[in-house]
Formats: C-alpha cells, structure tokens, sequence
C-alpha cells in the first residue's frame, strides 16, 4: 500500500511516496518558498526530476500541488491509492510517548506545545493540517522527533536547576532527530546480530546530534529542551555558558533574544571559520591550511568525543559508533579524527574503507569497538510507523 511521509517546514514542504510494507520508494518531492509567488515544486519518480515555479499562498495549495503532480504525472491514477500520511512533528513534550494516530484532540495537544519548538511545531501543524483537508478519510499519523528519547532517565534529562521549571514549565531535555537515531541503531543492531548492543549513534548535518542506545532503547542524547545544545553544528553553538548571553547583550547593546538568536545562527562552524556554515567548506579550508577552518573543525570532533567518552561510561561499555546524515554519511574527515580521538576505546580507522560511501564498517576489523556509516532514513521509520498504527 502506498504511505505518504511528510515534512512540513515555515516554507517548504518535503515529502516520500513509498510502498509498504516493502518500504519502496516510489516519488520524493520538495516545495519551497511556500507563500510566495515564485515558489518552486521538485518532484523525483523514475529517474526523472520534474521542476515547477508557480505561486503557492498557503500549505493547503501546496499539498493539492504536491497531490495533482502526483495523478498528473501518472505516479498514482487516483487519491484513493494513498492508505496513509506520516507527519514528523519536532516536538512532543511529555505528552506523547509514542507515535499517534492524528486527531483534533491531537492537534491542540500538539499546538500547546508550540512554546517549546516555536520554528518548528506550527509549521509542522499547518501541513497536518492541509492533508487533513485534502484527505479527510485517510489515517494520518504524527510521528515525534522526541518520542525516541522518552526512555531516558530523569538522571539523564533533568536539569539542575529550579526544579518547579519543570514542574511548570516542562523545562528538561526533550532531544531531537529521534526516528533518524532509531533506525541507524536499530540497523547497527542487525549488522552486530546483537539485539542488546550498546550503540552511539552520530547524527551529523548542519544540525547535529549524538545518541546512546542501550539495547535499543535511547538512553541520553546531545540535544536538550531546543536543538540549541550539545555539540556545535553548522550555525549552532552547542553547549555555552549561558551567562555568555548577558555579558554579550550588555557589551553588544543587544536583548537576550538577539545573542540568542546569535547562537543559533551565527555560530558553530561559521562562528568559528568565520565564513561558511558547510563542511566541505571547512574541510577545504582545512586543507589549504586556513587556521580557523582547522579550529572549527577541531572543535566539533573534540566535543563529538566528549559525548562518546561519557556514553561509553553511562552504559558501562560500547559496542558500536555510527555515523549518518549528510556529514556523517559523506565527510571522512570528520569519522577519521572522531576515531582517532576515541582511539583508546579500542578502535582504529580503516583508512579504504573509510574513504567510501554507503553503509559499511569504517572501523578495522580487529576494533573492540566498531565504527559504521549507516544512511539514515527518517521517511521510512516514519512510513514504518503509519503502518503499525494503521493495523
């Protein structure tokens, strides 16, 4: 049966066709500049990329666009072929422990958690939204970056400070990229044939994150109460002392909300170089001996391997390092240093093997710890999810 995975951003909308349960791409597409009047619609099927400009006002033209491709271009002959839609949502706070069949009550659980994921959970109501309208008989499923995370412990997602934050404010660490950390551990536990693996999933892109996984479930990750924490990425600074914030804001004569705003977007990798958010720009600095490229990429690796180190003792040992998404995946740069830093937890590089692409051990042989690049796929798991709450 053909499932429908969907993320909806402020102004995009991304979107997989797939085949289940054989979990087979049919057609993937991206509307960007939704609300414009030059608004951009790319559908992949075949081999084929079909590119559209049209004016597109709202989400609710965008889906009927994204739809009528879909019949137009004789993907589907009919909407009735389409069994379900998969929605990523950001946030689920601690209302939703797992994912969930979509409903009104649902939308306004979901929007009442709009203050914890501002950027992020309205755009992703609109979509859900717009399918809704357009599919009013068809199960749609909101599927949680943060669900994956909901086993940790309070040791691990507590904060130390006022505990009436988050009695009242919901105030902890929630985590995030939660479907691409389940299926990279789930598949690094069939690779090992070990369903008890102890595994540190390295989600690196120009967002990024770490996860431990014990025996499947998510024990501790990078990311905290936003996307903001942990190790930095391509504009986010990573953890930071947060009396950063006033100092700056006095010395800069900016509010809080600007030095915030600073951190999330000016920081990290391009903080530090200086000039490029991207990691092919960095590493070619790199390359060509420019000292902060060096210095932005140094720092990262250095704090990849604080998290793997710490894991490594909250779990009591470690079977597996992988890594995924578009640095993880591409950049051998990146896994050469993290596992040369990590070197005395028993792992080497495997300089060939590490030089390619695709899934594969990246790791020698003789490692007590192995190292995998593993291609994550958040459009499946999300698929994957439709599917067992459709039965």
């Amino acid at each position: 049966m053909k499932i429908i995975a969907v993320n909806a951003g402020s102004s995009s909308l991304k979107f997989q066709l797939l085949e289940m349960p054989e979990e087979k791409l049919i057609a993937s597409g991206l509307i960007e500049r939704i609300g414009y009047d030059n608004a951009v619609s790319t559908i992949k099927f075949n081999g084929e990329k079909l590119i559209e400009e049209a004016s597109i006002p709202n989400h609710g033209v965008a889906v009927s666009i994204l739809l009528n491709g879909l019949i137009k271009h004789h993907i589907i002959e009919s909407l009735d072929e389409v069994k379900g839609v998969g929605h990523r949502v950001v946030q689920g706070g601690e209302i939703f422990k797992d994912s969930v069949i979509i409903t009104d009550k649902v939308v306004e659980q979901i929007r009442s958690l709009n203050d914890l994921a501002p950027l992020h959970n309205p755009a992703n109501i609109t979509g859900i939204e717009a399918f809704r309208k357009v599919l009013p008989n068809v199960v749609q499923v909101g599927v949680f970056d943060t669900t994956f995370h909901q086993t940790m412990d309070k040791l691990a997602y507590l904060y130390a400070a006022p505990y009436e934050w988050y009695e009242k404010y919901g105030v902890r660490k929630y985590g995030f990229h939660g479907t691409s950390h389940q299926y990279v551990s789930q598949r690094a536990m069939e690779l090992l044939h070990n369903p008890k693996a102890k595994v540190i999933v390295c989600h690196l892109g120009n967002g990024a994150s770490l996860c431990a996984v014990d025996a499947g479930k998510s024990v501790d990750t990078s990311m905290g109460l936003t996307p903001l924490e942990g190790i930095p990425m391509g504009t986010r600074s990573g953890n930071i002392d947060p009396a950063v914030l006033m100092l700056v804001a006095a010395k800069e004569n900016k509010t809080y909300a600007e030095v915030l705003d600073d951190l999330n977007k000016k920081s990290g990798y391009l903080g530090v170089s200086g000039y490029s958010n991207d990691s092919r720009d960095i590493i070619e600095g790199m390359e060509k001996g420019d000292p902060r490229s060096t210095l932005a990429h140094m720092i990262q690796v250095k704090r990849i391997a604080d998290y793997i180190g710490s894991y490594y003792v909250y779990m009591g040992g470690l079977d597996a390092i992988c890594f995924t998404a578009g640095i993880g995946e591409n950049a051998p740069e990146v896994r050469r240093d993290v596992i040369n830093m990590i070197k005395v937890l028993g792992i080497e590089v495997d300089p060939i093997e590490n030089s390619k692409r695709g899934e594969r051990m990246v790791s020698t042989k003789d490692s007590k710890v192995k190292a995998f690049i593993i291609p994550t796929n958040e459009e499946v798991m999300i698929a994957r999810e439709v599917m067992r709450l459709k039965k």
